[in-house]
């Protein structure tokens, strides 16, 4: 054993008194501190001393001693490679001999150590670590019993991979003593001692420790878990009432994993189960309760669920329905009861960090397909940073209302409490397990939920009847269909509840009309019922006095833009009235929003916003935010989005404003290039948030923007841009360089012997956004050059062809791909033909849903070129042709006529006889069709 003592006491002294002054509450103290600290890492015993103080000074103040640890901690996790080997024996040593220590600070402490020594090394480099942690299980010394388990649990959650894989196979050892120890009599083993992050309370369960070493070898189904998972389950359900809620919160835990990696083991025991979580869904525990609510999501996506939970309904939507309600606690954390605060300030802790989205691009943008679902679910998919709010760390991915007040803070030590409203919570959980279950079951839970419903829309008490509304907008998509004869009278009681008194019932029924948007916009026997009077009522609510309200609004009314698109125009000038109006009342956050709202309107009518007094009224509080903003400031990006699809609309009307917006975006990205350097890794999202407008501006203005790009520096700029590592980062390059070939391709040109050769090095259909822009962007440049672009098709063309005959391929990406293959047929139609054969069902496949446009003329034109020169490659595939072909609703009169002449060359060369034969295999409306427009 190594001994070592200080060998300065002033020294010792000199680094206890700045680990005392760390904690002061003066920022200008902790920063001098922190650079004297930083400063004595050059003296090799510094991490010495840390360790003495964190293991021997028994004396000292319990939170010193553990921030010396941390401080040990934090440069292990930087270069314990560098530390002499004398440095690394003394580390490890003393942690060992100090896992019993009285202080469950300084015990947890000594585990985060210890793990992080294992991270950076391997456990095959201390090879004593897991023998002297098993002894310590055995102590009759519950201090150490528990330091050694904090420990495991740690290197469990950190080195899982490490424990299945060692050559030792620990794991053979260590899953049968955790599985043991759930059933220990001491009550100190079962109620372990477990810190929540960065906090200095500690709460007993004992249990969790053993139970989370084990957990979190379940989803990996570590072999040694999987050979022992009869005597985890055994005991498992032994513990299911436990007096200790936290260890029940962990056994519901285990079974919702083992739903989805061991499902077959549970289904004997499946009824008691269900029972079991039907009941822990309802404990007074909330943190129980969620743990089980788990349950009916995970079991949800599993084939077995309608038969085994059929017999369950009936009382499990009751349940779920009641745990929807707020209680009090929760508004008193959302401030429910406060009817006004828009005139509050938000805290920047509030206002919840925004990422850019990077344009993907498609020659196709719209689809004869319903896309009405689709649409939907972007408005509320989770990682899509639409208008429609969605709860944050959300476990599925379930379209709930966002009601939270700020962002998760992860670490509670740094800053206070987080604010519950944030979490992941019972509400959120039953609500999402609802949405699930109506769309497993249908409109077969109907029976049972319409009178749990009408009672709760309708109770006296606020609280019931807002979880009633969020009930209904839950099972809106999965209930549809048997919805369909409530929804006049369902719609029109949302509607009046528009103007209910209490802040939280206004805005989630914002929330809920939106997921009835489709309905309310498509269902033309109650469109004009309903459209107008929920778009005035929503106007009226996105100037709430109550900021919630104002956030669900915007978002609801952004939904209702998405569907109702053209709809829009008569009622412009009243909607753009209240949006600008929106402008002087919101706080940061909901400006944020409005953005959205605003940007999605001129994605939604388009042109029809070009007009000198639309834009008199719109332009000027934007252009005023715009100046406002710095370079660096964040904010940025949603405005950029904003005024990206704005220049798109107003095309020439966005003139006057061009030149200087043009200028800024540029200088973000040459700023975001220049930056960019070994030692440095600037914020790339300013730089695709300006390539993005950038892209914009040529969509919009078209020619016009030539000779802004012609006295600019874009183009070399886009060449670096198009190299860069981060994908999101190319995706955007991609778009713009389609957009600029299309707006002003005599710059473009002269950069193709660089750009031609990259586009085709991404085209990485795992890299989707990209791909799909990279062959855009290929095809509208081949409609430029024409058979310029020839030596470069053959390996394009192989690229495209392994991306249209791969299976689960995107369909935008598919159509793109299709798009760009008939294009280099129509330039190069030699080279292209030879390879009919490799991809003509696809092809056709792909394509036969989009809508008339040029880029569908020229694809066909393509591809009936290569059809003349190789016919014989799609005489198998003939009817994929005949039925692509017959796709188009009024195609061009020289396409028609291509069309005509093959149809007629393959009937004689078939032959009365043998075509008559092939087309009566034919579906019946493709047949007529043909006879109909062609004559064959």
């Amino acid at each position: 054993m190594m001994s070592w003592q200080p060998v300065q006491a002033e020294g010792l002294e000199q680094i206890l008194t700045l680990l005392r002054q760390s904690q002061s509450p003066d920022t200008q103290i902790q920063r001098q501190v922190q650079a004297r600290l930083e400063s004595l890492n050059q003296y090799p015993d510094f991490n010495k001393y840390l360790v003495y103080i964190l293991t021997k000074l028994i004396d000292e103040q319990e939170a010193t001693r553990s921030l010396a640890g941390l401080i040990l901690k934090n440069n292990a996790k930087s270069h314990y490679e560098k530390f002499p080997d004398e440095v690394r024996l003394y580390i490890k040593q003393e942690c060992l001999l100090a896992l019993g220590d009285r202080s469950p600070l300084i015990r947890a402490t000594v585990g985060i150590l210890i793990t992080t020594i294992v991270t950076k090394g391997s456990l095959e480099q201390w090879p004593v670590l897991l023998e002297q942690l098993y002894s310590c299980l055995d102590s009759p010394d519950i201090n150490l019993c528990e330091g050694a388990f904090g420990a495991l649990q740690k290197i469990c959650e950190d080195s899982a991979d490490q424990l299945e894989n060692a050559p030792s196979q620990p794991l053979n050892v260590l899953i049968p003593k955790f599985i043991q120890f759930f059933l220990h009599s001491h009550p100190k083993i079962r109620s372990h001692a477990i810190a929540k992050k960065g906090s200095h309370i500690w709460k007993n369960d004992y249990f969790v420790y053993y139970h989370n070493c084990v957990n979190e070898f379940i989803t990996p189904r570590a072999a040694a878990l999987m050979s022992n998972i009869d005597k985890f389950l055994e005991n498992l359900f032994q513990l299911a009432n436990d007096t200790d809620s936290d260890v029940r919160k962990h056994v519901c835990r285990a079974l919702v994993m083992l739903v989805e990696v061991r499902i077959e083991r549970l289904i004997p025991h499946m009824q008691q189960i269900i029972e079991y979580m039907l009941l822990t869904s309802q404990d007074t525990d909330d943190a129980v309760a969620l743990e089980a609510c788990e349950f009916w999501l995970m079991i949800a996506d599993q084939p077995i669920c309608r038969d085994v939970l059929q017999p369950y309904l009936d009382k499990l939507l009751p349940v779920l329905c009641k745990n929807m309600k707020y209680s009090e606690i929760d508004i008193i954390i959302l401030q429910g009861d406060i009817d006004e605060d828009e005139h509050i300030p938000d805290r920047i802790e509030d206002i919840r960090p925004r990422f850019p989205r990077s344009r993907t691009r498609q020659h196709t943008q719209h689809s004869l397909e319903n896309n009405s679902t689709d649409q939907l679910n972007n408005a509320t998919d989770t990682n899509n940073n639409s208008t429609t709010a969605t709860p944050p760390n959300s476990q599925s991915d379930q379209h709930l209302p966002d009601e939270d007040d700020g962002e998760d803070d992860d670490d509670e030590g740094a800053g206070g409490n987080a604010d519950q409203a944030t979490e992941w919570n019972l509400r959120k959980c039953s609500a999402a397990a609802l949405d699930v279950l109506s769309s497993v079951f249908r409109e077969g839970i109907l029976p049972m939920l319409l009178p749990i419903l009408r009672e709760m829309l309708f109770h006296t008490n606020w609280q019931i009847k807002e979880s009633g509304i969020l009930v209904l907008g839950a099972i809106a998509e999965g209930c549809s269909f048997g919805l369909a004869p409530h929804l006049p009278d369902l719609v029109d009681y949302l509607i009046k509840c528009l103007d209910d008194k209490k802040p939280l019932v206004r805005s989630i029924t914002c929330w809920t009309l939106s997921r009835y948007s489709t309905w309310i916009v498509h269902n033309e026997a109650q469109q004009n019922r309903f459209l107008v009077p929920l778009m005035f009522e929503l106007l009226k609510r996105i100037l709430d006095a109550n900021k919630k309200v104002q956030e669900a609004a915007c978002s609801a009314f952004a939904t209702l833009e998405e569907e109702a698109c053209v709809q829009m125009v008569p009622y412009l000038k009243q909607i753009l009235e209240t949006l600008v109006h929106a402008f002087r009342k919101y706080q940061a956050k909901n400006l944020l929003i409005l953005y959205d709202a605003i940007g999605t309107l001129a994605d939604s009518v388009g042109s029809h916003l070009n007009r000198p007094d639309y834009i008199e009224l719109l332009m000027p509080p934007l252009i005023e935010r715009w100046n406002l903003l710095r370079n660096d400031d964040k904010d940025l990006f949603p405005l950029l989005e904003c005024l990206s699809s704005i220049a798109t609309a107003l095309q020439t009307g966005f003139l006057p404003y061009c030149e200087p917006v043009f200028g800024r975006c540029i200088l973000l990205v040459q700023q975001t290039i220049e930056s960019s350097g070994v030692d440095s890794t600037p914020d790339k999202d300013f730089m695709i948030v300006a390539l993005d407008l950038l892209s914009g501006l040529a969509e919009g203005l078209s020619a016009h923007i030539d000779s802004l790009v012609e006295r600019s520096n874009l183009l070399p700029l886009l060449e670096r841009c198009a190299q860069d590592p981060m994908a999101e980062v190319r995706q955007s390059s991609f778009a713009l360089l389609g957009d600029l070939t299309k707006a002003c391709f005599r710059h473009v040109h002269k950069h193709l012997n660089f750009f031609l050769p990259l586009l085709t090095q991404n085209l990485d259909p795992h890299h989707v956004s990209v791909c799909n822009n990279a062959i855009w962007a290929i095809g509208e440049i081949s409609i430029q050059i024409g058979a310029e672009i020839q030596p470069f098709v053959s390996i394009i063309l192989e690229s495209l062809i392994l991306i249209i005959n791969r299976n689960n391929t995107p369909k935008t990406l598919l159509e793109n791909t299709a798009i760009t293959i008939g294009r280099l047929g129509l330039v190069c139609p030699n080279d292209v033909s030879s390879q009919l054969q490799r991809f003509i069902r696809p092809w056709c496949v792909a394509l036969r849903n989009i809508r008339d446009n040029d880029e569908k003329d020229s694809a066909f034109r393509g591809i009936c070129n290569m059809i003349i020169l190789n016919p014989l490659a799609v005489t198998n595939e003939f009817i994929y042709v005949c039925d692509a072909i017959a796709s188009w609703e009024k195609p061009p009169m020289e396409l028609h006529a291509k069309f005509r002449d093959i149809l007629q060359t393959f009937k004689q060369e078939f032959g009365n006889e043998q075509w008559k034969q092939l087309t009566d295999r034919f579906p019946l409306p493709l047949k007529q069709r043909l006879q109909m427009h062609y004559g064959v």
